[in-house]
C-alpha cells in the first residue's frame, strides 16, 4: 500500500491515547449482532438503534463478488502515485482527496473517494488511472450500491414494523426516490510509519474525527484491519473488533430527527492503524434534497409527546452540516426548546 506525502505535525494531526483494545468494562462484544437470514429480528433492530445507534449484520446476502471486485479495483488506484491521484480531485463536491475533510478545518490520516450514486456520474478521471473502461467502474459500483440500497431498505422497513409505523416504506421511501441525494464513500487510512509520527510514542492518530452521519442510515464495510470505534451514551468510546465478511450499520442524524430522538446517531470515530492499512467502503442513504425531515405525526400521537425538532428539508440540514466542523452538534439549531 502507498502511504501518504504528509507532512505529519502536531498542530496538523489529532492524536488519542488509546490502542485497538477497549477498556474491559466496555467489551467490544457489547454490540448488536443481527443475522438477517433469521426471521421477525424487527425488535432486536429497533432495541440495537435505541441503545446504540449501531450494530453488526452477517448473512446479508451481498454477493461476495460485488465486494471484491470494488475493493481490488479501490485498492489499485489508492496504489497509485500521488500526483496521478491528485488528477481526481480536489472533490468539488466528488473526487479525490486526502487530509483535508470538508472546507473548515477538519484533517485527518486518510485519502479518499467520494462519489454521487447517480447512475450518471462520470468515471472517466478514475478509469484513465486505473487503466480500465469507465463502464467497467461504473459496473462495480453500480452493482455494489445496488446491493447497499437494497440491505437498507431491508433493515428500514423491519425499524418502521417494529415501531409499529405504517406504511412499512415511510423510511425506505426515501432511498429509493429516484432523487434520493445518496453518496458513496471509500476511505483509505494507510500505516503511518514515518519518523516524524513515531515521535507520538504509541499514541493512535486519528484518521477521521469524531462525528455522527447526517443521512438516514450508513453502512460500512472495511478489510480485516482495526480503527473504528464508536461512542456510548456515557460518553466511552470502545473499539469495533473488523469484519472483513461483516456490514455495520449506523443510525444517522435523519433517523435520529424522524424517531423523534427514539434512535440514536451514533458517534463514531476511526484510528489509523501504525502496520496495516484500512480500507473501507460506506454507502449513505440519503432522502431527495427537496424531502422535509421531522418527527413521524404517528410516533408522536402514539407516545403522547412532543416533538422534539423543528422540521427542516434535507438541503437546509445538508448545508448547515457542511458549514460545521466534523465534532459539532449539527442538531442543536434544530431542536425545539
Amino acid at each position: 500500500m502507498v502511504v501518504l506525502s504528509m507532512p505529519a505535525t502536531n498542530d496538523q494531526f489529532s492524536i488519542i491515547k488509546n490502542s485497538c483494545k477497549s477498556p474491559p468494562s466496555y467489551f467490544p462484544s457489547n454490540i448488536p449482532l443481527i443475522d438477517l437470514s433469521k426471521p421477525d429480528i424487527k425488535n432486536q433492530l429497533v432495541k440495537a438503534c435505541e441503545e446504540f445507534g449501531f450494530f453488526k449484520v452477517i448473512n446479508h446476502g451481498v454477493p461476495i463478488e460485488f465486494i471484491n471486485k470494488l475493493e481490488l479495483q479501490a485498492i489499485k488506484f489508492f496504489s497509485s502515485p500521488l500526483s496521478q491521484k491528485e488528477k481526481t480531485g480536489p472533490p468539488d463536491p466528488f473526487g479525490y482527496g486526502n487530509k483535508t475533510i470538508g472546507p473548515n478545518g477538519d484533517v485527518g490520516w486518510v485519502e479518499y473517494i467520494l462519489l454521487s450514486t447517480n447512475s450518471e456520474f462520470n468515471y472517466q478521471k478514475f478509469a484513465s488511472i486505473l487503466g480500465v473502461n469507465p463502464q467497467d467502474i461504473r459496473c462495480a459500483v453500480n452493482d455494489y450500491v445496488s446491493s447497499m440500497k437494497k440491505m437498507a431498505c431491508e433493515i428500514l422497513e423491519m425499524l418502521a414494523e417494529g415501531l409499529k409505523i405504517h406504511p412499512k416504506n415511510v423510511f425506505s421511501k426515501l432511498i429509493m426516490d429516484e432523487k434520493s441525494d445518496s453518496l458513496f464513500r471509500i476511505n483509505h487510512y494507510p500505516p503511518y510509519c514515518s519518523d516524524e509520527i513515531q515521535e507520538f510514542n504509541g499514541r493512535n492518530l486519528i484518521g477521521f474525527g469524531e462525528h455522527t452521519d447526517p443521512q438516514i442510515i450508513s453502512l460500512l464495510r472495511s478489510n480485516n484491519t482495526c480503527g473504528l470505534q464508536i461512542s456510548l451514551v456515557d460518553g466511552h468510546w470502545i473499539s469495533v473488533p473488523p469484519d472483513q465478511n461483516s456490514f455495520f450499520i449506523n443510525v444517522g442524524d435523519s433517523l435520529q430527527v424522524m424517531t423523534n430522538g427514539r434512535f440514536k446517531s451514533v458517534k463514531h470515530r476511526v484510528l489509523a492503524n501504525n502496520v496495516k492499512s484500512r480500507l473501507s467502503m460506506i454507502y449513505f442513504g440519503g432522502p431527495p434534497l427537496s424531502e422535509k425531515i421531522g418527527p413521524l405525526p404517528s410516533l408522536l400521537m402514539k407516545g403522547d409527546q412532543d416533538s422534539l425538532y423543528k422540521e427542516f428539508t434535507w438541503f437546509e440540514y445538508k448545508k448547515s452540516a457542511y458549514k460545521s466542523r466534523l465534532a459539532d452538534n449539527r442538531l442543536v439549531q434544530f431542536e425545539k426548546v
